[in-house]
């Protein structure tokens, strides 16, 4: 994935996740990863597989789609 691509997405879960209230550390809990991954997630420090990106679209209450729009 193109790093803009990663960018667009770090931003919006971080969006998404304080939309709902959620902390690093809650949502690493909801999909059993570290608050320290979330992190890096939001920061576009690394290419997420997409079995996480699904747990966190569900741990949002959100489908996979709405974690890459603007």
């Amino acid at each position: 994935m193109a790093k803009s691509d990663l960018k667009r997405l770090g931003k919006n879960i971080k969006f998404l996740r304080k939309a709902k209230g959620l902390s690093q550390e809650k949502l690493a809990e909801m999909i059993n990863r570290s608050r320290n991954y979330i992190g890096m997630i939001e920061r576009a420090e690394v290419n997420t597989p997409v079995d996480t990106l699904f747990d966190i679209a569900k741990a949002l209450h959100n489908n996979i789609k709405e974690l890459f729009d603007n």
